[in-house]
Order: C-alpha cells, then structure tokens, then sequence
C-alpha cells in the first residue's frame, strides 16, 4: 500500500507553505461552521480544500513554486513589520536610537555612556546626544 501511494505522488508537487496555509483556513472555517452554521464558511471550506487537493496533486512544478513564492512574498512584508517592531521593543533596554539630523539616519548607540558625539554613519556628521 505504502509503495502505491509513494508511485501515485511521484512527480506530483506535494505540499509548501501555501498549502498548509490553505489547509489551516478550511480547517478553521469548518470549525467555524460547526458553530455558526453560515453556509459561507461550509463553501470556504469547501474551496480551500479543493485548492489544496489540487495543488497537492498538480505535477506543474514551476507554477505552483511561484505560487508558494508570491504568498511568501506578501507574508513577509506583512509578518516583517511586526518582526522589525518587536526587535526594536527589545533593544530598548540595552540602546538609544537616534536620527540623524542630516540625513535621517536611524542612529542605534549603547545605554549609559553620558554624553558623546555620534558620528553618522551615512553622512558622517557629528551631534552630541547623551546615552
């Protein structure tokens, strides 16, 4: 049986990210559904799985890669907003960010060094800030 299924898939594309994103909205649709009874959600899971069925299956390779790629894509530019926030919130604690007066610069320098002279690393000017 193992052998059969492992013949069936071969040269089928499988599973990607996009898939398994796929998967989790129907799966949280039908849960949805089973609560609501919207016949909206009963469709939505019904396309998702449909969607993920099909591209599970698909032997066109090079266009479900570039699919999984643009979901990526977009994901990245939404989650590396949040991902960019969160590194900023940590380093708080250890420095001070400053902009530079010339350029606009984003300026990151230690805690608990008084006063000193930041040197702009784009434009090289120099202000004095405390730390």
């Amino acid at each position: 049986m193992r052998e059969k299924m492992r013949s069936f898939m071969s040269g089928r594309y499988g599973t990607d990210q996009l898939g398994r994103f796929t998967m989790g909205v129907g799966a949280v649709c039908l849960l949805l559904y089973m609560f609501f009874r919207f016949n909206i959600l009963y469709f939505i899971t019904l396309i998702c799985l449909i969607g993920y069925y099909f591209r599970a299956f698909s032997r066109n390779h090079a266009r479900r890669y570039e699919e999984n790629l643009k979901f990526l894509q977009l994901k990245n530019r939404l989650t590396g907003r949040f991902r960019g926030f969160r590194t900023h919130m940590e380093e708080r604690k250890v420095y001070r960010f400053y902009t530079c007066p010339q350029c606009s610069q984003k300026i990151r320098v230690p805690k608990g060094h008084g006063k000193i002279s930041i040197t702009c690393p784009k434009c090289r000017s120099e202000f004095i800030r405390k730390s």
